[in-house]
């Protein structure tokens, strides 16, 4: 199943040798920023560990619904992983019988980033005792950002973006159409899940158009138009930080390729593209601060047209 993770081929290698030898650790980080498949390679190597010879049962691991399979992830408004469910985790792994049918059983700890203090003692007291046959994995954003207790029990890999080339190809084989899936590879420098998020996910989809339709208003010097498309995220703060992520990418895409501003930004210059993105930082802060929705809105507006 590790054939199936794109890019990525000496990291492929190296698993695939260790699963072939024995030699896999017990407890693997997989880090990489969003969109670049973290999670699936997870999936890819839980399924040739659980079940070298493939068949349905790896086919349910790649889609998260094989028994043998246990999730911990961040929950909440606040998106941490708790200690109660750390625990939860413990009981189940110990004091459960294993399929007759898998060669272990796999526990995933997405965003591992996530564990807080207490989180973080409950799980090193499973890794480092662990049940015989268990496999932990481990993904992060950035090895940086998982406690130095955890980080350290782990075998590290890098899940790297693929060039845009590739993730164009991949992505027409996933459907895409082929102009579509060159312009998404572009804007997402290879990150190949975010770009089948924004072609699979309407609300992905519409915060992508919205942020290329602002960039337009603001070549145009439009700052009503510009305030009127923004009003609609004054009471939502998930939505307009999502916004603004969408037009950090734009806006680095029309810097690497100004013709990318000329045709599908409505003539954005790299120079408003850069104004644009301190002002989105600006107002990211503000936010993140829990300052004032509305007043970061119409300064947005502002600044940017």
């Amino acid at each position: 199943m590790l054939d199936r993770l794109a890019g990525n081929t000496a990291l492929k290698a190296e698993l695939g040798a260790a699963l072939r030898t024995g030699r896999l650790p017990h407890a693997v980080l997989l880090v990489g920023e969003a969109g670049c498949g973290a999670g699936f390679a997870a999936r890819c190597l839980a399924a040739d560990y659980l079940y070298p010879q493939g068949g349905p049962h790896a086919e349910a691991v790649l889609k998260g619904e094989d028994t043998e399979c246990l999730v911990l992830q961040g929950e909440g408004a606040s998106g941490q992983i708790p200690v109660k469910r750390v625990r939860e985790m413990r009981e189940a792994i110990q004091h459960s019988a294993l399929s007759t049918d898998a060669a272990g059983r796999v526990l995933f700890i997405y965003g591992a980033q996530n564990l807080n203090g207490s989180s973080a003692n409950a799980m090193l007291k499973i890794i480092e005792e662990p049940p015989e046959g268990v496999l932990f994995l481990l993904t992060a954003t950035s090895a940086a950002t998982v406690l130095p207790t955890i980080r350290s029990r782990c075998a590290a890999y890098t899940i790297a973006p693929v060039p845009a080339d590739e993730c164009a190809a991949l992505l027409k084989d996933r459907g895409l159409p082929g102009p579509l899936a060159e312009e998404l590879a572009f804007v997402y420098e290879g990150h190949i899940g975010t770009a089948l998020r924004a072609f699979q996910d309407a609300g992905t989809r519409t915060t992508l158009a919205q942020a290329k339709e602002l960039c337009g208003y603001a070549a145009q010097n439009d700052t009503y138009r510009a305030l009127a498309l923004l009003t609609k995220y004054e009471r939502d703060r998930e939505g307009f930080l999502s916004l603004l992520w969408q037009l950090d990418q734009v806006c680095s895409a029309v810097l690497r390729r100004p013709v990318y501003g000329t045709r599908q930004c409505g003539g954005l210059t790299p120079a408003a593209a850069a104004i644009i993105l301190r002002a989105g930082a600006e107002m990211r802060r503000h936010v993140m601060a829990n300052g004032n929705l509305r007043l970061a809105v119409a300064l947005l507006a502002a600044r940017i047209a």
